[in-house]
């Protein structure tokens, strides 16, 4: 069994638990596009910090979900990755 397979079950069995994960989504998939792109960039999560004044820790606990990000800290993240920061309703 896989992993997609596994949450496939685990979510039939348990709605609310299918709730919470899709509650956590957006903050999930931001943080997989700043590693994505940290990695696109072979930068190291110490060079990235260096590149927008903050300690390296702030882009750990960022990475590892700890962290709840204000909009200017995103917009600083985007900017030292090259990149813009959009947020959309949909």
């Amino acid at each position: 069994m896989n992993f997609e397979e596994y949450k496939k079950r685990a979510f039939e069995k348990d709605p609310e638990l299918y709730e919470e994960y899709k509650a956590l989504e957006p903050e999930y998939e931001i943080i997989k596009q700043i590693i994505k792109a940290r990695g696109d960039l072979n930068l190291t999560q110490k060079e990235l910090a260096e590149r927008i004044g903050v300690k390296q820790s702030n882009i750990s606990r960022l990475e590892s979900g700890d962290y709840n990000p204000s909009l200017d800290f995103l917009k600083k993240v985007a900017k030292g990755l090259g990149k813009e920061l959009h947020i959309e309703f949909r």
